[in-house]
């Protein structure tokens, strides 16, 4: 974290896990509307409420969030907490943060169990449908960040094309990869203000520490995975492996878990895009759309355990590189080189979005004329008409309702 002069802590105020978690858990409560309202809570709270940090710090802290892969909201959390109480205020900040939306989506995960998909009834259309509005939004929002212009537009639309035509996992990390390389060729963004410092409350060598063991992670679990062909492995490993890839905040991780969740047949494509549509209505981070697969899918433990375990696994390469990158932030903020290489992944990451949205998104729910228009109102209910998306996600759960019995 950054602190000015004017805004070092006392030892007191750095203590107080306990008060992180609390106030964590209220934000965890109260949050609706996707990772940039997050932010905007988060500022309120502990930039203009406790004055924890500068506004400078704060927007700082958000652009080390931005840069990692993972969910941007949960990073700055865990940042936040980590500067305040180190490694258990991090902790306890991701605890409080996502601990309502978790169970939530366990309690989800449980109901989709009890009814069953068989025969996809209309209020499971209508998840399905409004999966379909949310995900355009964030077509649109990402695109206007980071395919504004011709290049990062061609970026885009190559990685879309990549992801339709060559559907695998590994494409997923290829177009990443060649979205950096492209981005290198591009010119920087503006260099951030050398008169912010960050103090990250933790010495270079935990920080190390946590950046091998995110990397042996990635590597180790995919091998054990094949080695083993233990169930339990295979959910850490793809939990893993899609927290630790997405680029652009919690929808980009829908291709992700999609091919490596349904792909393999451990739950249906209605099971997951009812779940994504009734994670839109829930408070906190996206990502605890993990909890309900875990829980959902026949494949593992299933159940509490199974989600428990999916949420963990997902959200651990984030907490890896909180820790790991945020000492080193202050250097690496400022080479031109690595500003080249994120605009390039921001950009690819938009593709992977666009080729999400067409399949499995508007593929899987839209099947006549009637679902269509019900994606339109919900598109505009949400864009134009600023309706809060718990609200958006009942009325077109209703509206597949009426479209089924008529």
């Amino acid at each position: 974290m950054a602190h000015g002069p004017e805004e070092t802590p006392t030892v007191g105020e750095r203590g107080g896990v306990a008060t992180l978690f609390l106030v964590f858990l209220r934000l965890g409560l109260t949050s609706f509307g996707g990772p940039v309202a997050h932010i905007g809570y988060f500022r309120d709270e502990f930039v203009t409420r406790r004055k924890w940090l500068t506004d400078r710090a704060y927007a700082d802290l958000v652009a080390l969030c931005q840069f990692l892969p993972g969910p941007a909201s949960s990073q700055v959390g865990m940042g936040i907490g980590l500067s305040r109480g180190g490694m258990t205020g991090a902790l306890a900040a991701w605890l409080g943060f996502t601990l309502p939306s978790a169970l939530l989506m366990i309690a989800a995960g449980y109901g989709i169990l009890a009814a069953g998909t068989d025969g996809t009834p209309g209020w499971l259309e209508g998840l399905k449908i409004v999966a379909v509005a949310v995900v355009a939004q964030a077509v649109w929002g990402m695109a206007r960040s980071h395919a504004a212009d011709l290049p990062r537009m061609a970026i885009a639309f190559a990685g879309a094309a990549i992801a339709l035509l060559w559907q695998d996992a590994i494409a997923q990390i290829a177009i990443i990869a060649l979205g950096g390389l492209a981005g290198a060729f591009l010119p920087a963004k503006p260099a951030p203000d050398d008169a912010t410092h960050f103090d990250a409350g933790i010495g270079r060598a935990v920080a190390v520490t946590s950046l091998l063991l995110f990397a042996g992670l990635l590597v180790a679990l995919p091998l054990l995975a094949a080695a083993t062909d233990a169930p339990t492995i295979d959910i850490a490993d793809a939990s893993y492996r899609s927290g630790a890839l997405v680029f652009g905040g919690g929808h980009v991780v829908l291709p992700l878990l999609e091919e490596s969740m349904v792909g393999p047949g451990w739950l249906t494509e209605d099971e997951f895009l009812a779940g994504y549509g009734l994670a839109q209505a829930v408070p906190g981070p996206l990502f605890s759309f993990s909890a309900y697969l875990g829980t959902a899918m026949d494949h593992g433990p299933g159940g509490a355990l199974g989600g428990v375990l999916a949420l963990v696994a997902i959200f651990l390469p984030s907490f890896l590189l909180v820790v790991g990158i945020l000492p080193f932030w202050d250097g690496l903020r400022r080479r031109a080189d690595v500003r080249r290489v994120l605009t390039g992944v921001n950009a690819s990451v938009v593709g992977l979005l666009l080729a999400a949205l067409w399949d499995p998104v508007i593929t899987s729910a839209i099947n006549d004329v009637p679902d269509a228009l019900l994606a339109l109102a919900a598109l505009a209910a949400l864009m134009w008409l600023k309706l809060p998306p718990w609200v958006v996600v009942a009325a077109t759960a209703a509206g597949g309702a009426i479209i089924a019995a008529l």
